[in-house]
């Protein structure tokens, strides 16, 4: 090739569509599978329908949202951008949409091909399922990206500015959107999660997913609200900050910096800024093919299946890159440095897994547990703590790789970095989704009444999963980390530019800058904020459904003895009430903060601020992540006799429970919430960084 991305530059949208081609294939597979007894269809039909008045619900409230966004962003920017924010936003409800209907269908089958005695085709039954979320997440982020980047052909710095422009829209749309789901439906599944768990095993000292606990069906509600339509726009929003970022340091870069890229001649910004999305798609083509030798493997130990699932992907993109950079005349070390990215990433997977598994952490809190609530509480949290030291100097270490090999494109090194960690999106989204679709396998057969041996088949999964998701926000929080700091370079050269322009002195980013000490200190405050209104928010809603669910046993005749039917309406409204109406502090403080600080103290505070945000909020979320999985898996580790001694619903487990329901706003709701708003808080300061530039001289 001459130094031109050539005809690879329509590698995304062909990627796209091939996944949402496979996708409507694995959708209509799992329609086209036994649902299994009456009951088994009423009790999936419960959760289909508290699933989806959920996400119409709250579709209502982020509607109006996007409408009140696109006006301001039409007033400041001009009606393109405005466009370009709704079809992000538009994208991240689409993909969430359809992923869920997926994952509610594909539960109810996943237990009847368990009922059937046959583990590989439950397997396939919730891959399959998990795999609708995957492809159309990977899919529509990469057509959606494609389209903006087409509009504005690059060439002269009024086209280059626009297309900057449009995709920090986009990418805004696509982040406040998943800060939205995220939290509102980690609120929901939290809610119903731990009040199901109280009421049921510690108040009325019932199995979990007893059919006479009215909260059963919410929580099933909650795995799919939360874990796979917020986790589904989660991560089609860290995929689209990843590539936006690198774009947008393509697009600034200075030029003598831009040629190191080249080893011969070549457009090297052309090719700056087309190759992060040329690097998606090829990691999307290389997760399509691992979903079908995932597929192919259904007969091997489930955890074998998902492990290779997760790491291998990342591997072949590197190798795949190595490959094809001559082509473009692009140096090599792209390719250390998207290695150092995707090694990375599965490092982080390996550290989590550690922390949140079955090993000496884990054992090691369940332990605690012998001593009351109190010592598991504490250790849970000591764990939690330790693995941040792990992972954060793990993420820095690769930021540093990427940095050194990209030399004077570091900071656009670091961005590919986290491109490469996010190589196996679609992969890593359908392992995600499978858990979810397990879990709720499992409830729809001990609700059903299915024999102890369906159970323990959906057990197995459902372990699988929880270990993979525990991976999977790992991921999320690494590739994150790596993002914002891509990001805020990418603030930094706008602010730059738009200075230069005005004829202003460069912006003075020094520690001994007021304005940057004080944008530290507003900055750090955010994830604090944003923790405690979600985890209030938890423990409210939770508090009120214990209480309906035990007003439902003290005045529903027959409802202990399992001769009357349950209200679990209820204690759906409650969590969705809850949900959509405490979601909006932190979308408000996520959206508008950067805007109020930027406006009010300038681009240095704003620059402050998303330092701030980025060291306490990347810290915050996976302490919370991890620890809130060390105390779940302790629970778990003694449910499965881990302790002898110690069984279930003894007072060692029922202290486990305890920090459990700690644990899991934690993990699902607060820490995932962290991490979504410094990607959130980054991509608008970037879009108002023009803005903002010259405020204070």
């Amino acid at each position: 090739m001459d130094g031109t991305l050539g005809f690879w530059v329509y590698t995304p949208p062909i990627a796209g569509v091939l996944a949402l081609l496979i996708a409507t294939f694995f959708y209509f597979r799992v329609l086209s599978l036994p649902e299994g007894n009456e009951t088994m269809k009423r009790i999936a039909g419960y959760i289909r329908e508290g699933s989806m008045a959920f996400l119409a619900r709250e579709y209502k409230v982020l509607a109006v949202y996007t409408v009140v966004v696109f006006a301001a962003l039409t007033a400041a920017f001009g009606v393109t951008s405005g466009a370009w924010f709704v079809l992000g936003a538009f994208l991240s409800l689409g993909a969430g949409f359809v992923g869920m209907k997926a994952a509610t269908y594909a539960n109810v089958r996943t237990a009847q091909a368990a009922a059937t005695g046959s583990k590989a085709n439950a397997l396939l039954t919730a891959l399959d399922g998990g795999a609708v979320m995957g492809l159309c997440v990977a899919g529509l982020a990469l057509i959606g990206l494609f389209a903006v980047y087409m509009v504005y052909p690059m060439g002269t710095p009024a086209a280059n500015a626009a297309l900057g422009q449009s995709l920090h829209a986009f990418a805004v749309g696509a982040s406040s959107i998943a800060l939205f789901a995220r939290i509102g439906g980690g609120i929901y599944t939290k809610a119903a999660d731990v009040g199901a768990d109280i009421a049921g095993k510690v108040i009325e000292n019932i199995p979990e997913d007893d059919p006479r606990n009215p909260g059963v069906i919410a929580d099933n509600v909650g795995d799919n609200v939360g874990d796979v339509a917020g986790m589904g726009a989660d991560i089609y929003e860290s995929l689209v900050a990843a590539v936006v970022a690198t774009m947008a340091i393509g697009l600034t870069a200075d030029e003598a910096a831009l040629q190191t890229l080249m080893t011969g001649p070549g457009d090297a910004r052309a090719i700056a800024v087309g190759l992060p999305l040329i690097l998606a798609a090829i990691g999307l083509f290389v997760s399509i093919v691992g979903i079908f030798v995932a597929r192919a493997m259904r007969n091997s130990p489930p955890s074998i299946v998902l492990r290779a699932a997760m790491v291998l992907p990342p591997i072949v993109l590197v190798i795949v890159t190595a490959v094809l950079l001559p082509m473009f005349r692009v140096s090599q070390n792209v390719t250390i440095a998207l290695a150092a990215g995707a090694i990375g990433g599965a490092a982080i997977g390996l550290i989590t897994e550690y922390y949140t598994g079955s090993f000496n952490p884990v054992k090691r809190v369940a332990e605690a547990a012998k001593t009351g609530a109190g010592t598991n509480v504490i250790r849970g949290m000591a764990v939690g703590m330790e693995s941040v030291a792990t992972c954060l100097l793990l993420v820095a270490g690769v930021a540093v790789v990427a940095n050194v090999f990209m030399g004077a494109l570091g900071l656009y090194g670091i961005a590919l970095a986290a491109v490469g960690m996010l190589g196996g999106t679609a992969i890593v989204m359908t392992v995600d989704a499978y858990g979810p679709i397990s879990d709720n396998a499992g409830g729809i057969a001990e609700m059903s009444g299915l024999p102890p041996q369906v159970r323990e088949i959906t057990d197995e999964l459902d372990a699988v999963g929880n270990t993979t998701a525990a991976i999977g926000k790992g991921f999320a929080i690494g590739s994150a980390t790596l993002t914002v700091v891509a990001l805020f370079s990418a603030y930094s050269l706008e602010v730059g530019h738009a200075r230069e322009a005005a004829h202003l002195p460069a912006m003075n980013l020094a520690l001994d800058n007021p304005a940057i000490l004080i944008g530290i200190l507003v900055g750090a405050v955010m994830p604090f904020i944003v923790s405690a209104s979600t985890m209030l928010a938890v423990g409210n809603a939770a508090g009120a459904i214990v209480l309906e669910i035990k007003r439902q046993f003290d005045t529903i005749p027959g409802l202990r003895e399992g001769t009357a039917e349950p209200q679990p309406k209820a204690i759906v409204d409650i969590a969705t009430s809850a949900a959509l109406s405490q979601m909006i502090l932190p979308g408000l403080v996520a959206v508008v903060g950067p805007v109020l600080i930027g406006v009010v103290g300038g681009p240095a505070a704003l620059a402050g601020a998303l330092a701030g945000a980025l060291a306490v909020g990347a810290s915050m979320s996976l302490f919370m992540a991890n620890a809130g999985g060390a105390w779940d898996n302790a629970k778990k580790f003694i449910e499965k006799g881990g302790l002898p001694g110690h069984p279930k619903r003894s007072d060692t487990h029922k202290a486990a429970v305890v920090g459990d329901t700690v644990g899991d706003p934690f993990k699902d709701t607060s820490g995932p919430g962290v991490a979504i708003l410094i990607k959130v808080m980054s991509v608008v300061s970037l879009l108002i960084a023009p803005l903002v530039a010259t405020i204070g001289g």
